[in-house]
């Protein structure tokens, strides 16, 4: 017997570092791209995980395995096989994909309907073992599959903060992919030492990152990607200022602002992975184009509906 799941990649369109520290942030599912996993069940012998890439994970996803089968009442004897579309350690939410394809396998197996929030809570203590003190976002998005302002709670017990996103025209992002794989953990603790050295500094930049955040979110309800490009740029000079680009990301966002691209940043945890950048009608093929001769490993263009 077999069952499947499956589960969306995700970028972070602004707000990224500033939301652990509980500032907003906006997320955008990527349904075309997705990560999948089947459950073979065997009648005896212990659960084993198939994937082409680990990452380090197999513990990880094991563990989640058996709190998923506790939870809906289950035994676990077969075989996880998973096969990921994502790029692994890239800031495009891989490892929550993964965990979550996995937990709606073994929800479809046991004929158990789970809540998104419920399975957004399994997979985020996966995030915990992967990333250290992940915000949330990564599998809020990816279990809710839609458009997402997300504001983490300050406060232990309180619930964070989820609203839909109001998409008002529907646009296309350029994704650049540097090649250069980072730890999520790497880069946020980076960040957390130094924001201990000099807070102030550090929370201010924080603030200015949720004001931008706050302006995405109309640029995106009236339509303005003038002005949403705009801002996407200042982000991206805001994540500069607290050290988690890196020469591979910023030489991306300059190509694809030089090829036409109404602003460009990094996405997700930075010092590698991914960028983004927003293009006008009928751009997305040469700022794809522009972005591999300036060093992309792959590029993807990914349609942003309207919400």
């Amino acid at each position: 017997m077999m069952a499947n799941g499956t589960a969306c990649a995700k970028l972070i369109l602004c707000g990224e570092h500033a939301v652990v520290y509980g500032r907003p942030a906006i997320a955008l599912p990527l349904a075309d791209l997705r990560a999948h996993v089947s459950y073979h069940a065997a009648g005896s012998g212990d659960l084993r995980l198939e994937m082409l890439d680990t990452a380090g994970a197999a513990d990880v996803f094991t563990e989640l395995a058996y709190a998923t089968a506790a939870l809906i009442g289950m035994s676990l004897h077969g075989t996880l096989t998973i096969r990921s579309e994502i790029p692994i350690a890239s800031g495009m939410g891989s490892g929550a994909a993964i965990a979550t394809a996995l937990v709606r396998a073994l929800a479809a197996h046991a004929g158990v309907a789970l809540a998104a929030e419920v399975v957004s809570q399994l997979v985020y203590r996966s995030e915990q073992r992967l990333h250290g003190t992940p915000s949330g976002i990564d599998n809020t998005v990816v279990a809710y599959e839609r458009p997402i302002w997300f504001q983490r709670a300050v406060v232990t017990g309180q619930a964070a903060t989820l609203a839909p996103i109001t998409n008002a025209v529907a646009f296309e992002l350029v994704v650049g992919d540097t090649g250069v794989r980072s730890a999520t953990r790497l880069p946020v603790e980076a960040v957390h030492a130094q924001r201990d050295r000099d807070p102030l500094h550090y929370e201010a930049t924080f603030d200015a990152i949720a004001d931008l955040v706050a302006q995405v979110r109309t640029s995106l309800a009236t339509g303005n990607h003038t002005m949403l490009g705009a801002q996407l740029d200042t982000n991206h000079a805001l994540l500069q200022a607290i050290g988690v680009s890196s020469a591979e990301l910023d030489r991306l966002v300059e190509a694809a602002r030089r090829s036409g691209a109404l602003g460009a940043k990094l996405s997700g945890a930075g010092w590698g992975g991914v960028m983004l950048a927003l293009a006008p009608p009928a751009a997305a093929d040469a700022i794809a184009a522009a972005l591999r001769s300036a060093g992309a490993v792959r590029t993807f263009v990914v349609q942003i509906a309207t919400a």
